[in-house]
């Protein structure tokens, strides 16, 4: 929450949209004054289509709603179950939940996701770092501290999704990335020079070239929209949101092993933009979707890991290669440049005796 958002009153404001009941918030894309009804109709409606100008859900599909028990899951997931009823999708909806090994954190975010199970009527599937890695996240930050942990976290939950979605025999996986969360993408890899990512992050549909796509409804979702500022509601004087309007049951927590990532820096900066100029977030991710990559930068050519058959550009995958490293008590050994994995060096491990007793840890269970 935006501690130093304050409340403006807007007095006796009719709705914009229906001019009959009192304006509730201000919709910070549009900057429109509307009531509590006609955000709920707008928003949902925005969403149906997205869903159909892009073509994203194809009646009969099996989908994993990715879930968290945040915010942006928690109403990506009750939103999907409404618009498939009222516009008869023919979807059929699964939660898909991670269960990185976070004790204080990820096993109470866990126990909502629970709960919309019950509430929503999906069935879930969790997977767990710990089946298919045979680590915890809590026990690789003690092993390696705070400063990469995201780097392990990250490689290993979006392999995670794959995998579980490949266990529920899902078409397709529904994240709930908004439009502040594609503008940051953006912004990193930009800032990163990342070339072969700065020419897909803004796809609403990524990964159709690997194992399960993925697709991203909320992609011009405002996260204010997601948590909404309220002006003027009678009862209601702070940050409030679709879900706390709707009264959803979400988990509210940030990570306790992310307060220093770089993410997070670009995440402010983003929000100093919106402050000044509401719309820079969605001229951020235009100006994404109309970058022209050079024909003559070479992009990396997918192929599929020799030791476990996830998709990749190398020998071996980011997520085999930094298991490798914590199975031999050298973490740091697929951490930016020092990747000897998937160089010479992994000729002399393979030599080595010590890589014998992690055959069996193979970075997942499936073969893609």
């Amino acid at each position: 929450m935006e501690a130093d958002a304050k409340p403006m009153k807007l007095g006796g404001r009719l709705c914009c949209v229906c001019n009959q009941r009192r304006a509730a918030l201000k919709r910070p894309k549009t900057l429109e004054q509307i009531c509590r009804e006609c955000f709920y109709a707008v928003f949902e409606e925005e969403i149906h289509q997205v869903i159909l100008e892009n073509k994203l859900f194809k009646p009969g599909e099996r989908i994993a709603i990715g879930a968290s028990g945040g915010k942006d899951s928690t109403v990506l997931a009750y939103v999907l179950s409404e618009l498939n009823r009222r516009h008869n999708y023919g979807l059929d909806l699964f939660l898909l939940s991670v269960d990185e090994g976070i004790t204080g954190y990820r096993d109470d975010s866990l126990e909502t996701v629970k709960r919309n199970e019950l509430q929503y009527g999906l069935p879930l599937k969790i997977v767990s770092y710990k089946d298919l890695y045979g680590w915890t996240m809590d026990e690789i930050v003690k092993m390696i501290g705070l400063k990469n942990n995201c780097t392990f976290c990250g490689v290993f939950r979006r392999q995670a999704l794959d995998r579980g979605a490949a266990l529920l025999k899902v078409d397709k996986v529904a994240t709930g990335h908004n439009a502040d969360d594609i503008a940051e993408t953006v912004l990193l890899n930009i800032l990163r020079g990342d070339i072969a990512r700065l020419s897909r992050c803004t796809s609403i549909i990524t990964g159709e070239d690997g194992p399960i796509p993925r697709c991203k409804p909320f992609k011009y979702t405002y996260e204010k929209e997601i948590f909404m500022i309220t002006l003027g509601c009678q009862s209601l004087n702070e940050l409030s949101t679709y879900a706390y309007f709707k009264k959803l049951d979400y988990f509210s927590t940030e990570c306790i092993y992310s307060p220093n990532a770089y993410r997070g820096f670009a995440r402010e900066f983003i929000k100093d933009l919106e402050r000044i100029r509401p719309r820079a977030i969605l001229d951020i991710i235009k100006s994404g979707e109309d970058f022209r990559i050079a024909t003559s930068t070479k992009m990396p050519e997918q192929g599929t890991c020799e030791r476990c058959g996830y998709i990749s550009s190398q020998k071996w995958c980011k997520a085999c290669v930094l298991l490798e490293g914590l199975n031999r008590g050298l973490p740091k050994l697929g951490i930016g440049r020092n990747q000897g994995l998937n160089s010479d060096a992994k000729k002399d491990i393979k030599k080595d005796d010590r890589t014998k007793s992690i055959e069996s840890k193979q970075c997942g269970s499936l073969e893609f």
